[in-house]
């Protein structure tokens, strides 16, 4: 009998030693007090909290960051009480207020009658792979960014726009509300490469954009390049009157501009034509066709002359 307690003994060293010497932290909860039974040495090193200052749950829980702590508590003791194995992400506290990401992976241990007895688990610093996730979201929001922004100008591309007024259509659709939409072409624009180059071009496109982008005042107005020297309005809630009056100002802001065109049959400056469009969408029309209207209606502006609004 001794010397089965004494391998028993030597079975519970061996295993101690082993957890004591990884990275990770095992520990245990005597779920009926709340209080650890067992905190590896490993805490001191990782958090920087004397083991002995680990008494019971109250310790872990306000130990944690306060904006983690009220979902993570919640969780875990649902969990536990429910018998569920479960793990948590969380950002533990330094003495110093710094914090680390810890991984906490829990197992419920049951008695004979199958109450909740204990817990035991491992706490894994994470804090590196949460970097690199949170890096990895960062240049993937980078990216999409990037997906939605015209490479030149610098405002929204046509993808953007395309899933922008399928948004405001559908909100007007529901709510019965004006939409509208005004759309502008550089006047005489090949001409003005064709005499100054592209690069000159480009800069010119830059310039117009910015300029159109100041037009519209409202946060909820979106401005986007539609496609070479075009470029769209979404007016939400505007009526035809007041979305004449954006127009008129982009047409006033651009020939402010004063940016040299010898080659234009229309004047000695840059200028622009529009067409504008309101619409309060029904139940089955299709934002396409608003989309052609009005750019029928930017056709008819050049035809008459261009540097004009056509409603």
């Amino acid at each position: 009998m001794p010397k089965q307690s004494d391998d028993l003994a030597q079975d519970d060293s061996l295993y101690k030693t082993l957890l004591e010497s990884t990275k990770a932290i095992p520990w245990k909860i005597d779920w009926e007090t709340l209080t650890f039974a067992y905190i590896g040495p490993q805490i001191e090193e990782l958090l920087g909290w004397k083991r002995e200052s680990w008494m019971g749950i109250n310790d872990w829980a306000e130990r944690m960051h306060s904006d983690d702590r009220e979902r993570v508590v919640n969780f875990c003791v649902a969990q536990s009480q429910a018998g569920a194995d479960h793990e948590a992400d969380y950002r533990a506290l330094t003495p110093e207020g710094e914090y680390i990401w810890i991984r906490d992976v829990v197992h419920v241990v049951r008695d004979s009658e199958g109450q909740v007895e204990s817990l035991i688990g491992f706490m894994f610093d994470i804090t590196e792979r949460k970097k690199n996730e949170e890096e990895l979201l960062r240049l993937q929001h980078e990216l999409q960014e990037l997906s939605f922004k015209d490479a030149l100008t610098g405002v929204a591309n046509r993808r953007m726009f395309d899933e922008r007024l399928e948004a405001e259509w559908i909100h007007a659709q529901r709510h019965q509300q004006p939409l509208s939409l005004i759309m502008i072409d550089i006047d005489f624009f090949k001409q003005y490469n064709d005499i100054h180059g592209h690069i000159k071009g480009d800069s010119c496109l830059k310039i117009v954009a910015q300029t159109l982008n100041s037009a519209a005042l409202r946060s909820g107005d979106f401005f986007a390049r539609f496609g070479g020297e075009e470029f769209v309005l979404i007016l939400p809630q505007t009526d035809i009157d007041a979305a004449v009056k954006v127009a008129e100002r982009c047409r006033k802001l651009v020939f402010k501009q004063q940016i040299p065109h010898p080659a234009s049959d229309v004047s000695s400056v840059l200028t622009i034509s529009i067409g504008v469009g309101t619409h309060t969408p029904a139940r089955n029309d299709q934002a396409s066709a608003f989309i052609e209207a009005v750019d029928r209606r930017l056709y008819q502006s050049k035809q008459q002359g261009r540097n004009c609004i056509v409603r």
